[in-house]
């Protein structure tokens, strides 16, 4: 059974990448996920590379409306990730239920 302490918001996030412009994506992302968690306080990301070949993120914020009153700088990495976007498909937003998800232990 879960309990959930913290109130999260998700946002799941897909796209197709141009060939050879995977790593400046990657770093684009990086950026941009730093500066929000910094300047707005969301919760990081994580981002997979399907076996689709399309690349997926979640992002974790406090609430929807976190999100939406977020007003971050890093105008380089959203350049540097959008020039690396072939093809970006809806967002989905998501409210968290249940969290069974834990960090591997290293050791």
């Amino acid at each position: 059974m879960s309990s959930i302490q913290v109130a999260v918001f998700a946002v799941i996030y897909r796209w197709r990448l141009r060939a050879g412009m995977e790593q400046q994506f990657v770093d684009g992302w990086e950026r941009v996920t730093l500066a929000i968690r910094s300047e707005c306080g969301s919760y990081g990301s994580r981002l997979h590379r399907g076996d689709d070949g399309t690349w997926l993120a979640y992002a974790r914020w406090p609430s929807a409306d976190a999100r939406a009153e977020c007003d971050f700088q890093e105008e380089e990495g959203l350049r540097l990730m959008q020039d690396a976007i072939d093809e970006r498909f809806s967002e989905l937003t998501c409210e968290l239920v249940s969290d069974l998800l834990s960090e591997p232990i290293d050791g």
